[in-house]
């Protein structure tokens, strides 16, 4: 294989954590200053925001680990496989039983921009394993990073005891999420890649970001439709019509599960 130490790079470093880093700097920052995330960040979020938000992450995740266990033993993907460590699958089913109920999987809610993110990861789950590799970092680094402060936001503004509901941002098999993430980044800076797959991981996570970032762009029009429909339908409503409320409208429901979402990524990433 090619040793990319001795070649010159236009990004920042030549070890891939930070290439990676460097190629998605712009989409860093275009996630951070979503008004979603900001709002986040104040602890404004709401229950349903937060049960369509577990929905989502949940079918990600379970995309996402189903195709790293599947190619576990990939030259680029075992030596960042840490299923022990990271996996939030079971996490996530702990705070979908404890919000839906036992039967929580036939209540799962998810918008058409998961689906695509989902279909993405199977696709270079078959394909293309290497890729993987792109979207673990992001995920999991992103997660691991933000999910104690996101954990505190979340228990906070929605009332909650103990990690009942927050198991997600709980990472028990971690004891030093610094010193993990020193070994996850030399773990994945050891891969060795000639310069077209390199090249084409850091595309990847570029990718990861502009799948969160197209569906703020969609969350925007939608809150946008929502709003102005809201507004006719109150300014028309008689005294027998029940109006009909941002929580049990879908398509809100929809705009409000992709928008906090994209907050948990882009706060978690940009605190590698």
């Amino acid at each position: 294989m090619e040793s990319m130490k001795s070649q010159p790079r236009d990004v920042t470093g030549s070890d891939l954590s930070e290439q990676i880093k460097a190629a998605t700097k712009d989409s860093h920052v275009r996630a951070e200053n979503t008004q979603l995330m900001l709002n986040y960040q104040k602890g404004q979020i709401t229950q349903t925001q937060y049960k369509l938000l577990l929905c989502s992450l949940y079918e990600i995740y379970q995309a996402l680990e189903e195709e790293l266990d599947r190619n576990a033993d990939h030259p680029a993907v075992q030596p960042i496989y840490f299923p022990q460590e990271l996996a939030r699958l079971e996490s996530l089913e702990l705070d979908l039983e404890h919000f839906f109920g036992p039967h929580w999987r036939k209540r799962i809610t998810v918008p058409a921009a998961t689906h695509r993110y989902t279909q993405r990861l199977r696709e270079i789950g078959k394909n293309s394993p290497g890729l993987l590799v792109a979207h673990a970092y992001t995920r999991y680094l992103g997660d691991l990073s933000g999910g104690q402060v996101l954990g505190k936001i979340t228990q906070k503004s929605l009332g909650l005891s103990g990690n009942k509901g927050i198991s997600f941002f709980s990472f028990p098999g971690v004891t030093s999420p610094n010193r993990f993430k020193q070994l996850y980044r030399s773990r994945m800076n050891s891969i060795e890649l000639t310069e077209k797959k390199r090249q084409e991981v850091l595309d990847e996570a570029t990718r990861a970001f502009e799948f969160n970032i197209e569906v703020f762009d969609d969350l925007q029009k939608m809150l946008s439709i929502t709003e102005e429909a809201s507004s006719e339908k109150g300014n028309n409503a008689t005294s027998r019509t029940e109006p009909k409320t941002f929580s049990n409208s879908p398509v809100l429901q929809f705009a409000l599960g992709v928008g906090i979402t994209l907050a948990t990524v882009g706060m978690g990433v940009y605190a590698f």
